[in-house]
C-alpha cells in the first residue's frame, strides 16, 4: 500500500507557472505508475498527464501537451507536475493518483484504474 500526498498548489495569473509535487510513502514506490488528474466544479475527473513506474513513457491529453510536464524521482519518492502557461480552465483540484504495476511501460489514463489518490491540491489560475 502507498500513501500520497499533493503539495505546490495555489493562486496564480494566466500565463504563470505552477510545479506541483505528489510525495508518496509506504511501499517502494517505483513499483506503481502515477497519473495526475483534475476536477473542477460540476466536471468529471479527468486526466492530465500519466506516467510509468521508470518516467520513460508519459502521456498528456491534447488540453496540456507542451504546457503540463509530468516527472518523477523515484530515489525520492516523488512525482512531479510542471505546469507552464496557466489558463482559468486549467483551475481545479488536482489529484495525483497510484497503481501497483507488474509492467514497466504500464499508464493508465482512466481514473477507475488507480487504486490509490492523494487528497488533492486546489490550483486557480485568475485572468
Amino acid at each position: 500500500q502507498v500513501q500520497l500526498v499533493e503539495s505546490g498548489g495555489g493562486s496564480v495569473q494566466a500565463g504563470g507557472s505552477v510545479r506541483l509535487s505528489c510525495a508518496a510513502s509506504g511501499r517502494t514506490f517505483s513499483e506503481y505508475a502515477v497519473g495526475w488528474f483534475r476536477q473542477a466544479p460540476g466536471e468529471a475527473r479527468e486526466i492530465v498527464a500519466a506516467i510509468s513506474r521508470t518516467g520513460d513513457r508519459t502521456y498528456s491529453p491534447d488540453s496540456t501537451k507542451g504546457r503540463f510536464t509530468i516527472s518523477r524521482d523515484n530515489a525520492k519518492n516523488t512525482v512531479y507536475l510542471q505546469m507552464n502557461s496557466l489558463k482559468p480552465e486549467d483551475t481545479a483540484v488536482y489529484y495525483c493518483a497510484a497503481v501497483l504495476s507488474g509492467d514497466y511501460y504500464y499508464m493508465s489514463l482512466d481514473p477507475h484504474n488507480y487504486h490509490y489518490w492523494g487528497q488533492g491540491t486546489q490550483v486557480t489560475v485568475s485572468s
